[in-house]
C-alpha cells in the first residue's frame, strides 16, 4: 500500500482507511507530532473526527489530540488537522486564499503564547504528500490566534458587551477550547470563565470576508420574529458581534441537542418534534426584507451540491456511486413535474444537531445557511435527518416521528409542499449519508450501501406514486388523492 494508490481511488476504500487508521500511516503521524512538541511523552491518544475524500485530490482528516500535562497528570484536548495531497501544486493554488504571511501568524502565535507546549503549528512531509496543521494557526483566518488568547479574549469581550449594552460582563480570565477547527473554511470556539462564578461560557464563530456581519444581522431578526410568534419555539440570540475580529458572541444555551433525546426516546419527544415543525413554519412565514439581502437556492442547485459532496463514493464503493447518480437524476426528472410555489426564508441546515432542547421549548441554532428557497426542503431535510438518526441509532418508530414534526408544521400546509418535501427527504438522505458517515468509520461501506438503500426505496415509492397520480400539470385535488400514500406517509423500516 502506499499513498498514491490511496489518494488516486485506485486501493479503493482500503486505502483509505489505511491512511487514517493503518499502524505505518499512524506511527508516521504520531512520529510528526512528536517532533514539534518539547517531547514525546505529552502526546496522548489521537482521536479522528471529521474526514473528507477527494479522489485524486486529497484526504483531509480533523483529530482530537490529548496532551499530558506535567502537572498533576492535567490533560488538555488540542484541535488538529492532516491533509494528505496527491497534487503538491495544490498548495500554490491555495495561495490565493491566505491573507497574511505564514511567518507572521507563527510568531503573532508564540507571542501570545497560544502555540504551546507546541514549538511550531505547522510541519509537512513530503514523502508523505502530509501536511499537518495544529490549532489556532490558519493563514486564512489569521485573528483565530489572538481569538485563542484568553487576555485578549477577555478584553475583546468587555468591550463588546460595552458597545452593545448587554449585562453579561467579561470575566477575568477564560479557557479557550476549539469546538471546531478546520483551517481555511471555518472556526467555533468556546471560552469558559476561570474562577468565576456567575458567568457562563461563551461561544464565539469565526467569519471570513465580512460574513459575521450577515450571520449576526440574521440571526439576530430570526430571533427576534420567533419570539413574536409564541413562547414554545426560539432560535439563538447573538450577544455581539465584534468586526475587528470577524467573529460573532454567543451566550450558552440551556439544555442539549435533539439528537440526544432521540437517542433516548423518552418523553417529551414527540413535542419537541412538534415544536420544530411549528419553528419551521414560523420562519417560512418571515418576511424576506426583514433580514436583508439572502442567496437565492434551487432544487438544481442542491443536487449539484449533493452530487459533488458523493464525489468520493464512485471510487471507493463503485455500485453505490451508480445508485446515487441515478437517483439524483431521477429525482431532478420528478421535480420538473411537481407543482412548484416561490422561494421563502429558509433555515438552509435543520437537522437535530442544530436544535436544542430545554424544559423551556426548543431552540434553533446554527443559521449560518438562511437562504431563500422552496420551504420544502427544510421540511424534507429534516425528514431525512429523522430517518438517519433512526437509522444509526436502531431505532423503530421513524414514521410516528416524523408526522410528529409534521403535525407540528401544521395540517394546513398545502400538499404540493409536502409532496416535494418528500422528494428532498430522499437526495437530503443521501447528503447526510455522504457527509455524516465517515470513512474511518469501521462499518463506513455497510452502512453507507443500508442507508443508500433506504434512499433508493423513497424514491422508488414517490415515483411510483407520481406515475400513478399522473403529476404532468397535477391539480390539488388529484394531489389530495396523494395524501394517504407512501408520499406522505412512508412505509416500514428495517434496520441499519
Amino acid at each position: 500500500m502506499n499513498v498514491a494508490d490511496a489518494l488516486s481511488g485506485r486501493a479503493k476504500l482500503e486505502g483509505i482507511q489505511w491512511l487514517l487508521l493503518g499502524g505505518v500511516p499512524r506511527k508516521v503521524l504520531r512520529r510528526e507530532l512528536s517532533a514539534l512538541l518539547p517531547s514525546a511523552k505529552l502526546l496522548g491518544r489521537c482521536y479522528a473526527r471529521h474526514a473528507r475524500f477527494q479522489p485524486g485530490r486529497r484526504l483531509r482528516a480533523n483529530y482530537d489530540i490529548h496532551l499530558r500535562g506535567e502537572v498533576r497528570r492535567r490533560r488538555t484536548v488540542r484541535a488538529i488537522e492532516i491533509t494528505w495531497r496527491l497534487d503538491r501544486q495544490e498548495d500554490q493554488r491555495g495561495e490565493r486564499h491566505r491573507t497574511v504571511n505564514f511567518g507572521d501568524v507563527r510568531a503573532e502565535a508564540v507571542r501570545r503564547g497560544v502555540s504551546a507546549p507546541f514549538r511550531q503549528l505547522v510541519a509537512s512531509l513530503p514523502a508523505w504528500g502530509m501536511e499537518v496543521r495544529v490549532s489556532p494557526h490558519d493563514e486564512r483566518f489569521p485573528q483565530l490566534v489572538r481569538l485563542s488568547d484568553p487576555q485578549y479574549v477577555s478584553e475583546m469581550v468587555t468591550r463588546a458587551c460595552a458597545a452593545s449594552s448587554q449585562e453579561q460582563a467579561a470575566a477575568r480570565d477564560y479557557a479557550v477550547e476549539s469546538i471546531r477547527y478546520r483551517p481555511g473554511r471555518r472556526h467555533v470556539l468556546r471560552y469558559k470563565p476561570l474562577n468565576a462564578p456567575g458567568h457562563e461560557p461563551l461561544f464565539a464563530k469565526v467569519y471570513a470576508e465580512g460574513d459575521g456581519e450577515r450571520a449576526f444581522r440574521v440571526a439576530t431578526e430570526v430571533a427576534g420574529w420567533l419570539e413574536e410568534q409564541g413562547e414554545r419555539v426560539r432560535s439563538v440570540r447573538p450577544l455581539a458581534y465584534v468586526g475587528e475580529d470577524g467573529v460573532v458572541l454567543y451566550e450558552r444555551i440551556v439544555g442539549e441537542s435533539l439528537c440526544r433525546h432521540l437517542q433516548k426516546r423518552g418523553q417529551g419527544v414527540g413535542g419537541s418534534l412538534a415544536a420544530v415543525g411549528e419553528a419551521l413554519s414560523a420562519l417560512h412565514e418571515l418576511p424576506v426584507g426583514r433580514v436583508g439581502p439572502l442567496k437565492a437556492h434551487d432544487f438544481e442547485a442542491e443536487v449539484k451540491k449533493i452530487g459533488r459532496s458523493s464525489s468520493h463514493i464512485p471510487a471507493l464503493l463503485p455500485t453505490v456511486g451508480t445508485a446515487i447518480e441515478a437517483l439524483l437524476e431521477r429525482a431532478g426528472e420528478l421535480h420538473e413535474r411537481f407543482p412548484q410555489e416561490g422561494s421563502t426564508f429558509t433555515h438552509g441546515d435543520c437537522i437535530s444537531e442544530h436544535v436544542w432542547v430545554s424544559g423551556e421549548g426548543i431552540t434553533l441554532i446554527d443559521l449560518d445557511n438562511c437562504r431563500l428557497a422552496d420551504p420544502a426542503l427544510d421540511i424534507g431535510k429534516f425528514l431525512a435527518d429523522l430517518r438517519f438518526w433512526h437509522a444509526i441509532y436502531n431505532r423503530e418508530g421513524v414514521e410516528e416521528a416524523q408526522e410528529q414534526f409534521l403535525g407540528g408544521y401544521g395540517r394546513g400546509a398545502s400538499i404540493e409542499r409536502l409532496v416535494r418535501a418528500r422528494l428532498y427527504e430522499a437526495i437530503e438522505l443521501v447528503k447526510a449519508v455522504v457527509r455524516r458517515v465517515y470513512v474511518f468509520e469501521r462499518n463506513w461501506a455497510s452502512r453507507t450501501e443500508w442507508l443508500i438503500g433506504r434512499a433508493q426505496a423513497l424514491m422508488n415509492d414517490l415515483h411510483s406514486a407520481a406515475s400513478a397520480a399522473d403529476l404532468v400539470g397535477l391539480p390539488l385535488e388529484r394531489l389530495s388523492a396523494l395524501k394517504g400514500n407512501t408520499v406522505l406517509s412512508s412505509e416500514g423500516e428495517g434496520r441499519a
